[in-house]
């Protein structure tokens, strides 16, 4: 478990940054870690989160939750991959759901990063020695296409593409609630949550701009469900759950942002236990677009999974719908550039 300290700021400290604060409070941890956790949630000011230069007034209560130490490298574990593509530069994977993409508190193996070590050997260092090869990531229980890279001028190159917004990442979502329109696009800037650190938020203190564009694929209204196709313009974490959610229509099974409370609003049994048996969210990364550095544009499909494949076939059949019209066939080629 996390280690939480707390400090009382005294009058002494009056006017002091609140990371000098605790850069001179917690010798034991750099001033890098400590700016991470500050910007990650970890540190609460009077309950809430703060900014790293926020000045103290005296009396405030300092509350810092140190992660548990984590293994200095990661290690090869022979773990197997759905492998999309691959070449010397890097490798494309169909991730599944309940798979922690790298090592970190309360996960010290069975990830990606050690499926990946195992399986190529060697990985781009540009993203630390604790996740080696990942310039982008997918929730633990979001499943779908992924790239890792194999050299640090790989890692260079793509890490670029997702700076400049050139990446192309589309999602199905199946979410709780009848959208009204047919498309749109959510502008809202994400952040930590201030009380709930496991959360993100569109009223955070510090946050970033994030982008998302959605369209309606099909609307199963009696059981006030709606299937969604979304394009990520910016990457944030947990951009599209908190987004969705802030429409008013949570992700089916997410347990974190309020979708999972809702199947029990669901009259019809069957698709109500598919749906509190689904154990995951149903939203999936089905499509990965980029250039490669030899120059080649290249896109990367990846079908649903079996449950979340049998929860939409019920659902088609049930509307009469012809199912044929959703299917997502594995790919690669020219990346589409209209959405």
């Amino acid at each position: 478990m996390p280690e939480s300290c707390c400090f009382q700021v005294s009058p002494d400290d009056v006017s002091v940054r609140l990371d000098r604060f605790l850069d001179d409070n917690l010798p034991e941890v750099t001033r890098s870690q400590i700016k991470r956790l500050i910007d990650e949630g970890a540190v609460t000011l009077d309950g809430a989160t703060s900014k790293a230069g926020i000045k103290l007034r005296g009396g405030e209560e300092i509350r810092v939750a140190l992660p548990e130490p984590v293994a200095t490298t990661a290690r090869a574990e022979a773990i197997p991959l759905a492998v999309l593509y691959e070449d010397s530069a890097l490798i494309v994977v169909n991730k599944p759901a309940h798979f922690v993409v790298h090592p970190a508190p309360g996960h010290q193996s069975g990830t990606l990063v050690n499926a990946l070590l195992h399986h190529c050997q060697d990985l781009s260092g540009v993203g630390g020695e604790l996740r080696p090869g990942i310039v982008h990531r997918l929730d633990k229980d979001t499943s779908g296409v992924m790239v890792a890279t194999k050299d640090d001028q790989t890692h260079q190159h793509l890490a670029s593409q997702f700076k400049d917004h050139t990446i192309q990442r589309r999602y199905r979502a199946l979410v709780h609630g009848v959208v009204a329109e047919n498309k749109g696009s959510i502008d809202q800037a994400i952040g930590r949550h201030p009380v709930h650190r496991k959360k993100m938020s569109t009223d955070a203190r510090i946050s970033r701009n994030a982008v998302t564009h959605w369209k309606v694929l099909r609307r199963y209204e009696e059981d006030r469900l709606t299937l969604v196709d979304l394009l990520l313009e910016t990457g944030r974490t947990h951009q599209i759950r908190v987004h969705l959610t802030g429409m008013g229509v949570p992700i089916v099974g997410d347990p974190l942002y309020g979708g999972a409370s809702r199947a029990k609003s669901i009259s019809d049994t069957v698709l109500r236990k598919m749906i509190v048996h689904l154990e995951r969210q149903f939203l999936h990364a089905w499509q990965l677009g980029f250039v490669h550095p030899d120059g080649r544009a290249m896109l990367f499909q990846a079908a649903l999974p079996k449950e979340l494949q049998e929860l939409l076939s019920y659902l088609e059949g049930k509307y009469n719908y012809e199912p044929a019209a959703l299917a997502i066939e594995a790919c690669a080629g020219p990346v589409e550039t209209a959405y």
